[in-house]
């Protein structure tokens, strides 16, 4: 099917169904080993955000897939086989799961926003997909058993899975270890990119030590003292690699940011701030300061909201 840029604007009365496909942050992430087929051994606190990308589903005749949004042109476009988009992939997949089961999969037209940076560090596609699965199960009306979906959503990726669920994580092995983190609260964050494209496997390639150390239970510590103490580390190459990152975390930081960090591959760099209203501002700032980049306040989906002193839980 092609896929196309539609900027169309798009009265209520032609709305479908909608899903969120929110940003996933790494607030912290430690390679901590290599497997014998080369993928590494990760810990990570994973965390999603309010702002992310939009899909939605209406019916159709025949299947159909558009784009609009910011960075919709960063995306392939032309033909695209479903094995090079995930989001195609995701329903084709599901499409054949429920059928095997002999349920309904009719045809659908599938349209993304895409607001997020691509090959940003923040899920991305596998965000995308995620969104896809929860939409189409609620589009179809269909139900599947949470291990069917899970072993559907890791073959489109390692991140799918975490990203299908949309809540506070610790994140091991290659992704597909999954711990809730139900006391991690909402962290009012500045998402910052150079718009600077970074290949995740040629950052992980540029890691020096494979095995680093863990992550250590938190303990006693408040949220914000825990996370200040934990690392991402493939930041290091990609700061090496990309100089920008070293000036977006610092341009955040000088706004006030009680911690800053760069979140997964690259290049995405985020600011924990106090308030709603402090981040607001700041990404208001930082937008003045450099408008060919990309700027956004959000907020965490977790436990509460509003104000980051919620963190010393």
């Amino acid at each position: 099917m092609l896929s196309q840029i539609d900027d169309t604007p798009r009265p209520a009365t032609m709305a479908g169904l909608f899903e969120l496909a929110p940003a996933k942050i790494n607030l912290a992430l430690h390679v901590v080993g290599l497997r014998a087929d080369g993928y590494h051994l990760l810990e990570s606190v994973v965390a999603f955000a309010d702002q992310g990308d939009h899909l939605e589903f209406t019916a159709a005749d025949t299947d159909g897939f558009s784009l609009s949004g910011r960075f919709a042109p960063a995306l392939q476009t032309g033909a695209t086989a479903a094995s090079d988009n995930l989001v195609l992939s995701a329903r084709d997949r599901l499409r054949r799961l429920l059928l095997d089961k002999g349920l309904p999969a009719p045809p659908v037209s599938i349209h993304l926003q895409k607001n997020l940076p691509v090959a940003a560090g923040i899920g991305g596609g596998s965000a995308d997909a995620a969104a896809t699965l929860r939409g189409l199960l609620r589009f179809w009306q269909a139900g599947v058993s949470q291990p069917e979906l899970d072993r559907l959503a890791l073959s489109l990726g390692a991140d799918v899975p975490m990203c299908l669920r949309r809540e506070p994580q610790m994140v091991r092995g290659i992704g597909e270890e999954l711990s809730p983190l139900s006391d991690l609260p909402s962290l009012s964050l500045v998402l910052g990119n150079p718009l600077v494209g970074v290949g995740t496997p040629q950052i992980f390639r540029r890691v020096e030590r494979k095995e680093n150390g863990p992550i250590t239970p938190r303990g006693s510590l408040g949220w914000l003292e825990f996370l200040k103490a934990l690392r991402n580390d493939l930041e290091p190459p990609a700061r090496a690699l990309v100089p920008e990152i070293g000036e977006l975390s610092a341009m955040i930081e000088a706004q006030g940011a009680l911690l800053t960090r760069m979140t997964g591959s690259g290049a995405t760099c985020f600011g924990v701030f106090a308030s709603t209203e402090a981040a607001a501002e700041a990404a208001d700032h930082l937008r003045h300061m450099r408008p060919d980049w990309y700027f956004q306040a959000a907020q965490t989906l977790g436990q509460t909201t509003g104000h980051t002193d919620g963190a010393q839980a």
